[in-house]
């Protein structure tokens, strides 16, 4: 471990007691929350009642990686700029929902916090017109908002039809393509409207909805200009899998990008992307000590490049994806140890200006749970080969050991950033630091990553992880210039989270 990163842990051990996500340890007892379990034994009135929240925090250790906004940094730079960022983050959400016989409600307030953080929340990095550069405390800030707020019609026990309305979270499948986004210190929601229908057979959501777009010190609003929609239904009833078959439409309008001043998260360009796929999934101990999944997806439509610059044309989308992944789990060995192997897929681009654009849209994903913890990769113009081995040396505690490699699916294309954007940036001149070289050979480079999750009681967990990404040709290359220069990252952080 480098120096530096040691001596930041030393330091946070000795000036915190901080305590945590990735790897869930298995809690100590089954409880509805601390604040439910107690108002519940004390009165059966507040039995449709549901208080709780939760509280979470996190100290993160960089070193290597890209701060939005300051001058000349790029993820993997050695020297020349700076790369190495230390910073804690803390989120408190407080909830209060009603759940009657045919309706609910429910109300999610949240408040998000940053210290130290370098990067910029807006960078505005290709200067996109109609937005304001603003680094107040960082992308990761959002300092008090509604998180989610909805109403429930409906009883499904009963009838097969309900509706939810409001802000919420949108998760689906392992959330490769749809989640909550859970890992990031404000996460996701969406303004929508989900119709459900469930029975014996199936589970079908149909909804419309616009993302939330966070803006610290302003009270979070949908983008107008983004419509995500779609239609997913589960059929759990074929023998020893699990189904789910879904339509996706993202719609963005070219005024989209410049719908918010200064947003946390940059915003889409122009697209018109319709996504239909499958996936099947083993279900729990029906394959012996077997697991599998297939995931998959092909999209069509329309996409605005806008590395062809502002008024380039729309390009017909033309892309794909695939996951495939088997493990097994030594259920009578000590720690009930779990081999797995996953090989990801999704296509990249061969030529920006043949009127096709065959980059896959990664949608609204929670990446970090499958391409690397140090989250520099995306579903996108890549290919990923991962190994796991999880064990659970004690009832509290597990443990996950990974290793990925990576390589590019097309040297025509960039090397996409976690959340989608082309390292380089917009109109990035080829074979000058990152954008499109293709020339260079596509091997990105291999992650190793180590996490321990410590259930401390019911209500609180304790997390920690390392990782090292080792550079390949396509970095090294990349930023072989004399200024420049490329290196390996370090990634550390602490977590602790509490729930009452």
């Amino acid at each position: 471990m480098p120096k530096s990163l040691a001596t930041s842990l030393l330091l946070f051990l000795i000036t915190t007691r901080l305590a945590a996500q990735s790897v869930a340890a298995p809690p100590v007892a089954s409880s509805v929350g601390l604040l439910n379990d107690w108002l519940r034994s004390d009165a059966a009135g507040f039995t449709p009642w549901d208080f709780g929240g939760s509280a979470r925090f996190r100290g993160e250790f960089k070193e290597g990686f890209l701060i939005a906004g300051a001058p000349g940094s790029l993820d993997f730079r050695d020297h020349g700029a700076d790369v190495n960022n230390e910073y804690f983050l803390g989120r408190i959400r407080l909830h209060a929902g009603y759940t009657n016989a045919w309706w609910g409600a429910y109300l999610e307030g949240q408040s998000s916090f940053a210290a130290n953080d370098q990067r910029f929340a807006y960078a505005n990095s290709p200067v996109v017109p109609g937005t304001v550069r603003r680094q107040g405390d960082g992308p990761e800030s959002d300092t008090a908002d509604l998180h989610q707020g909805y109403v429930t019609l409906g009883n499904l026990a009963q009838f097969p039809l309900s509706l939810q309305v409001g802000r919420q979270e949108l998760s689906y499948g392992e959330e490769r393509l749809i989640g909550a986004f859970g890992w990031n210190n404000i996460g996701r929601t969406f303004d929508a409207a989900k119709l459900r229908w469930q029975n014996d057979w199936v589970k079908a959501d149909l909804f419309t909805s616009r993302p939330v777009v966070p803006e610290d010190g302003r009270f979070d609003v949908s983008n107008d200009y983004d419509w995500f929609s779609g239609l997913y239904a589960t059929i759990p009833r074929i023998p020893k899998t699990v189904l789910d078959l879904y339509f996706l439409a993202r719609n963005s309008s070219p005024q989209a990008i410049a719908a918010a001043p200064s947003p946390q998260f940059p915003q889409p360009s122009a697209r018109d992307i319709y996504t239909i796929g499958g996936r099947l999934k083993s279900k729990p101990l029906e394959l012996g000590n077997w697991d599998y999944l297939l995931d998959g997806a092909y999209q069509f439509g329309d996409f605005r490049d806008l590395r062809l610059g502002g008024n380039s044309p729309r390009l017909t989308q033309n892309a794909y994806m695939y996951v495939a992944e088997a493990g097994y789990t030594f259920a009578e060995a000590w720690g009930q140890p779990r081999l797995g192997l996953e090989y990801d897929f999704s296509s990249g681009d061969s030529n920006p200006t043949d009127g096709q654009h065959e980059t896959f849209d990664n949608l609204f994903p929670t990446n970090h749970k499958f391409y690397g913890y140090m989250d520099f990769v995306s579903l996108q113009n890549i290919h990923d080969l991962r190994g796991t081995l999880q064990v659970k040396p004690h009832p509290r505690l597990s443990l996950a050991f990974e290793g990925h490699g990576f390589w590019l699916a097309d040297t025509h294309d960039s090397f996409y950033t976690v959340a989608g954007v082309p390292r380089g940036g917009i109109g990035a001149t080829p074979g000058n630091g990152y954008g499109i070289n293709p020339g260079y050979g596509n091997f990105v480079g291999t992650e190793l990553d180590i996490v321990a999750n410590f259930a401390l009681a019911s209500f609180a967990q304790f997390e920690m992880g390392y990782g090292h990404f080792f550079t390949g040709d396509y970095i090294r290359q990349s930023l072989s210039a004399p200024t420049e220069g490329s290196r390996d990252a370090d990634y550390l952080y602490l977590q602790v989270t509490l729930g009452f």
